[in-house]
């Protein structure tokens, strides 16, 4: 029964291996973060967090970015591969062909969203997967740490829904490293700002720390 794809072999192998995710081959000993990043002014954070990651011992990073964030950062200055929508549907094209929302999400030992933003929150509390980061948070391994850094107007973070959206992710398992209060770069002062870098980096060392004890290098 499956005659259509055994006739294709040929240049299949030949196909797939120009489309395979080599970026994603993991290395003995690395622990894969993989950041998502959505469309909040806080996105021009990205840089900064990728290389404080890269910092950090034995860590390899990975972005996962919506349409919407490549407004606030400049790729040219965040030192990984950053894959966006495109990736996901250059790479596919026959069903013999990996899908990239599944090995990324094969490839990362914590997902972190930073920042996550009012749109993307709505969407992961509703199951929503209508982007490349959705369907990787989607298809999310639950044993797995998923943090996530709201970030978004002082408004939209008391608006009643906010609260009840945190809560739902919370409920999946995932980990809110929360807001703060400060002047917003729109001009409004009060919560809603994502968390600093460093607080960012020090809830991911802890998560580091968890999995590099009980299996010492030899």
């Amino acid at each position: 029964m499956q005659t259509d794809d055994d006739d294709d072999d040929d240049d299949d192998s030949h196909h797939s291996h120009s489309h395979s995710p080599n970026d994603l081959v993991k290395t003995s000993g690395s622990f894969c973060v993989l950041v998502g990043v959505t469309g909040s002014v806080a996105a021009l954070k990205l840089p900064l967090l990728v290389s404080e990651l890269l910092q950090l011992p034995g860590v390899d990073v990975r972005v996962v970015t919506t349409e919407h964030a490549q407004h606030f950062y400049n790729p040219e200055e965040v030192s990984v591969k950053v894959y966006s929508d495109k990736d996901e549907w250059e790479m596919w094209s026959e069903r013999s062909d990996p899908v990239l929302h599944i090995e990324l999400r094969r490839w990362a030992d914590l997902l972190i969203i930073a920042p996550l933003d009012a749109n993307t929150l709505g969407k992961i509390a509703n199951g929503i997967c209508d982007n490349l980061l959705t369907c990787v948070v989607r298809a999310w391994d639950t044993s797995r740490p998923l943090l996530f850094c709201p970030a978004m107007n002082t408004s939209m973070w008391q608006h009643p829904i906010t609260a009840q959206q945190v809560h739902r992710l919370k409920e999946f398992g995932y980990v809110e490293i929360p807001c703060i209060a400060k002047k917003l770069v729109c001009g409004d002062k009060g919560k809603g700002a994502m968390a600093e870098v460093s607080t960012i980096i020090t809830v991911i060392k802890q998560y580091l720390q968890q999995t590099s004890e009980p299996s010492p290098q030899t």
